[in-house]
């Protein structure tokens, strides 16, 4: 039985370090996501990535930002 795919909103990272610290900036502000490797249809300098419902991919951007953190890209995937 095949898996249905979601639109997930993903945030990639440059660094291992920027990874962590949305990490825990997201944990700060409620989100329900996670950090998992990135996906195949992307290439990040780190190989991970921020994994969110669709309906929170605004926030990405913005939590990014407001953090300091800077985000290699951020788009919504099915997956």
């Amino acid at each position: 039985m095949a898996r249905r795919k979601v639109k997930t909103a993903v945030a990639s990272f440059h660094t291992t370090t920027d990874a962590l610290a949305f990490k825990q900036a997201a944990a700060g502000e409620g989100l329900c996501g996670r950090l998992a490797p990135i996906p195949r249809q992307l290439s990040a300098g780190c190989g991970m990535a921020w994994l969110e419902p669709e309906a929170a991919a605004e926030l990405l951007d913005s939590l990014a930002q407001r953090s300091g953190i800077e985000l290699e890209q951020a788009v919504v995937l099915e997956l």
